[in-house]
């Protein structure tokens, strides 16, 4: 199968390496940037498509790892050549954005994925089966954090909110989509940001939701930790109490000048994105449902533009 790749930043790079542990796949690629894709082809050995119409009829299937305010570009291209279409999360940076996204690809009938990897995270995904079995009882409160410094991107396009939608659209997206996943439907929400009224440069949020089961979350979401990456949940409900925290679960971490990385201590093929991304090519080869699908990206789209719209009016926003 020819997977290509749209974007060699950092998330092209990462899903490369997981494209190249397996097998009978060939890995093409689309870069505006030439120094960014001479560095992904010697890093990858990819197939450099010229243009994204040459990628196009090169490829199989489709990966965009590009910023979030041009995933629409690229996205209605895939679908109008009807190749099967993994897309970073956030679908995009408006809801009317994103809905043309999937109904689009509804209509063509074109596969559709959206990258909420954290999903396939073993300890997120082990909460998630621990509170469906009951081992918690009923759910009552939920404690999520996730952060570390800020992230640099090209052009410094993450710290640019209208492009990025700051911390609560490009960070918090992944807790409130598990969040949603494994407690249900959120009825409403007040959130508070330090960067949202600037829309510039790093940030930190907290968001409570309330589900409408009654339980609680909160959730903290940092790009100012200059103490490395960090995830955290808690969960508390009326039989017990589970807890998780990255800096307490052995990792392999690497410290430079420009970032510290934890490498997750899980064999190759059990890695998260390894597990994504199989999952996808998958559904595309055999023609089965995508296992996260567009609504589901929708569906976490809408908590996190709501989270924004509280940040900026200080009021609770209902659903």
């Amino acid at each position: 199968m020819k997977v290509g790749v749209v974007g060699t930043g950092g998330m092209g790079n990462v899903h490369a390496r997981q494209y190249r542990k397996m097998s009978g796949i060939e890995l093409g690629y689309f870069e505006r940037s030439p120094a960014r894709g001479d560095s992904f082809r010697s890093r990858w050995d990819g197939q450099l498509c010229e243009s994204i119409e040459a990628l196009l009829e090169w490829a199989d299937v489709v990966d965009i790892c590009l910023p979030t305010d041009v995933h629409p570009e690229f996205a209605h291209k895939v679908i109008a050549a009807g190749k099967p279409l993994f897309l970073e999360k956030p679908v995009a940076r408006t809801i009317p954005e994103a809905q043309a996204i999937v109904d689009a690809a509804a209509a063509a009938g074109v596969p559709l994925m959206i990258g909420h990897v954290v999903r396939y995270f073993p300890e997120f995904a082990l909460g998630r089966q621990m509170v469906l079995n009951g081992s918690v009882g009923k759910p009552a409160a939920i404690r999520t954090r996730r952060g570390g410094p800020a992230p640099k991107g090209s052009s410094g396009w993450f710290m640019d909110h209208r492009r990025s939608g700051g911390v609560l659209l490009d960070l918090a997206i992944h807790d409130f989509d598990w969040l949603q996943w494994t407690f249900g439907k959120v009825k409403f929400l007040y959130s508070r940001s330090l960067s949202a009224q600037t829309g510039q440069g790093p940030d930190y949020a907290l968001t409570t939701l309330t589900f409408e089961s009654g339980a609680v979350a909160h959730v903290e979401a940092t790009w100012m930790d200059p103490g490395g990456f960090r995830t955290y949940f808690d969960i508390a409900g009326s039989d017990g109490l589970l807890e998780f925290d990255s800096r307490k679960t052995p990792a392999l971490k690497t410290v430079t000048t420009e970032s510290t990385f934890l490498e997750p201590s899980v064999a190759p093929h059990e890695d998260p994105y390894y597990l994504e991304l199989s999952g996808f090519l998958n559904a595309a080869r055999n023609g089965s449902g995508m296992p996260i699908t567009g609504e589901d990206g929708l569906a976490a789209l809408r908590i996190s533009l709501a989270a924004i719209e509280s940040a900026h009016s200080g009021k609770v926003v209902s659903f």
